[in-house]
């Protein structure tokens, strides 16, 4: 997911700036690499997730073109700034992979007193 996501913002981020050049254009297209370039490697994935869903939102709401590209990469960055980086990232190198096992919960048996009201 991170390097479809990363692919995707460095795709947008190149065409942006090989089109018609606009003065704002220039710092959306360098966050916009910057913050694929971390999502990429997975260094500070959740804070590069919010990032690009703020960017993408701030691009969804300024333009009138097609939102679906925004819409997809913002749903995409905030499900990596929820889900982290994986296994195999720069942040699970430096800070160690946490990962959550969810036990079953114990069953007990329900006596029919507990059933009456």
């Amino acid at each position: 997911m991170r390097v479809v996501a990363a692919a995707a913002l460095g795709f947008k981020a190149v065409s942006g700036l090989s089109g018609q050049f606009d003065i704002g254009s220039a710092p959306i297209s360098g966050f916009q690499i910057a913050a694929g370039l971390l999502l990429l490697v997975g260094l500070w994935t959740p804070l590069a997730g919010v990032i690009v869903v703020a960017l993408e939102g701030w691009l969804f709401a300024a333009r009138l073109e097609d939102p679906w590209p925004h819409i997809l990469l913002a749903t995409l960055a905030g499900a990596l700034a929820l889900l982290g980086p994986g296994a195999w990232s720069v942040d699970a190198y430096l800070y160690g992979w946490k990962r959550v096992d969810i036990r079953d919960r114990p069953t007990r048996a329900i006596t029919s007193a507990e059933n009456e009201p």
